[in-house]
């Protein structure tokens, strides 16, 4: 595979509701640019089993239910992309949630970055489905989807149970889709000239070929 090399590094934001894939496209995307994709859940869980200072702050939030503050997350990803790999740059899932990560994440990085944002948008019938439909092997933790990706049998591949994580259900969604339009949408405001918004209800395959077509930062092929 050719290098790929940019004008400056690249961060790249998804938002979307919960369900609307930022998950999956997120590392395909990281992979297609050669840079790396960087979740919070992935930062906490890597800060918590590190036992880092900043990883056991969280996992005292974490254990009372409480949301972890925004200082400590930002603290958790301007570490990260300190790191060599991320020279070039970084896809951004779960970060920024709020409009003070944002703003944070523009004093720290606008003048060295070029910021990309995509939305994904998506019916919310169809979010219920997507979300709902999901199942995981509590044996290997291979997922499963009721109707895109069924099981046979309703057993996984290596015989384990499927169950359903008690997040994916209608009224957790609920719950989750009330945080996202209160702390997260507004974000659409803030980065509406550089937005690029993306029809998620269409075929995963075709949502990430929507995502490189319509991306704002041009790789170059050394």
């Amino acid at each position: 595979m050719a290098d790929i090399t940019f004008n400056s590094p690249a961060l790249v934001i998804l938002l979307g509701p919960p369900g609307a894939g930022k998950g999956t496209h997120a590392p395909s995307l990281g992979s297609h640019l050669l840079i790396p994709h960087i979740s919070t859940g992935d930062l906490f869980r890597q800060n918590i089993c590190n036992r880092t200072t900043i990883g056991i702050k969280a996992k005292g939030f974490m254990d009372y239910g409480r949301l972890v503050p925004d200082e400590i997350v930002l603290e958790m990803l301007f570490a990260r992309l300190k790191q060599e790999d991320c020279k070039r740059g970084a896809v951004l899932d779960g970060v920024p949630r709020t409009l003070i990560q944002a703003r944070a994440i523009d004093r720290e990085f606008s003048k060295t970055h070029k910021l990309n944002v995509i939305l994904l948008t998506l019916d919310e019938s169809l979010l219920v489905e997507r979300i709902c439909g999901r199942v995981a092997c509590k044996q290997c933790g291979r997922p499963y989807h009721r109707k895109y990706d069924p099981p046979k049998n309703e057993l996984c591949a290596c015989g384990g149970t499927l169950v359903q994580r008690v997040d994916d259900s209608e009224e957790v969604l609920k719950q989750r889709l009330e945080i996202y339009r209160r702390q997260t949408e507004p974000l659409i405001e803030y980065y509406k000239p550089i937005l690029q918004e993306i029809d998620g209800n269409q075929p995963k395959q075709e949502v990430f070929r929507n995502i490189i077509k319509n991306f704002t930062l041009e790789p170059i092929h050394a």
